[in-house]
């Protein structure tokens, strides 16, 4: 009997200057992702991350401070981020622990109505390895999303791009089409699962806010100077093929009275460029199957 499949052998190593170069439509040069990221933090579990250590270093439950400081990004931070995509009219895509829906209504019913992806984030925020039952909490997750949007969602991001070996069958079997876990390529791939493919899409975690603000420890500014930086090679690159330039935010980092203007100012850049487009996560899957032969498309 043969065990689960490591990476690898899901897909084949691929050089990005041996493949053929796809095309965006209408003479786009560069899609940019733009995903929010909405957690539940249970009081009653160790937080998902700390902004104020322990006295002494040693953890304590309840963690009130650091459960208050995630909470800020609900209940004020993230309606900077409303704010933000209905005057750009950007619709991004929502990274969403399921449990958001039942404990904050009020705020997946707001991303709802102004037409954000839901993106699945497993039920609540935790290493998808200490889930007892993934399959279990995987199908509980889309669930609970179709109920809330009456769709089910297509894309996946485990909570900190947790997976364990079995994951991607379980997520294949769940209906989900393509995942954001496998930061592995500039461009979307497919990937071999026992219950059919999955496509992998170009998420971040350099551009991400958590590695940069809460373990790097970088000024506010640094988000809008390495995301220029990105944007400005890549663009430069997406004369020969498409790029795509992801950005990954938390309404309790990046939605702070002193980070947010830098959020909006990268907006403000790369706005000035020609052949820029900004897509969900579900454009890019249907896109991307349009690029391959139909046989192959079929599957996904």
């Amino acid at each position: 009997m043969t065990g689960p499949m490591i990476p690898r052998e899901r897909s084949e190593f691929s050089a990005i200057v041996d493949r053929p170069s796809m095309k965006l439509p209408g003479g786009a040069r560069i899609v940019i992702w733009t995903i929010v990221n909405l957690e539940v933090w249970d009081i009653a579990k160790p937080m998902a991350r700390q902004v104020v250590p322990a006295p002494t270093g040693a953890a304590l439950l309840p963690d009130v401070p650091n459960w208050s400081w995630h909470e800020y990004g609900m209940r004020v931070a993230v309606w900077r981020f409303f704010d933000l995509y209905k005057r750009l009219g950007i619709a991004p895509t929502l990274s969403i622990n399921a449990r958001v829906c039942e404990d904050y209504p009020r705020v997946a019913q707001q991303a709802h109505a102004a037409g954000w992806e839901f993106m699945a984030h497993a039920y609540e925020q935790g290493p998808i390895h200490k889930d007892p039952d993934q399959r279990v909490m995987i199908n509980r997750s889309m669930e609970v999303i179709q109920k809330t949007t009456g769709k089910r969602p297509v894309g996946w991001l485990g909570p900190g791009l947790t997976q364990t070996l079995e994951t991607p069958e379980y997520l294949a079997e769940a209906g989900v089409k393509y995942i954001g876990d496998w930061v592995y390529d500039d461009e979307p791939t497919v990937i071999s699962t026992a219950k059919g493919p999955l496509v992998t899409l170009p998420y971040t975690v350099e551009l991400n806010d958590i590695p940069m603000m809460m373990v790097q420890h970088h000024e506010s500014d640094h988000l809008l100077k390495r995301t220029i930086d990105s944007f400005d090679r890549l663009y430069a690159e997406s004369a020969g093929r498409p790029k795509f330039l992801s950005i990954a935010i938390h309404p309790y980092i990046s939605g702070q009275p002193f980070r947010i203007k830098y959020l909006e100012a990268i907006y403000d850049y790369v706005n000035k460029f020609e052949g820029v487009v900004h897509w969900n996560g579900e454009q890019i899957l249907d896109w991307y199957k349009t690029q391959l032969p139909p046989d192959e498309a079929a599957k996904l």
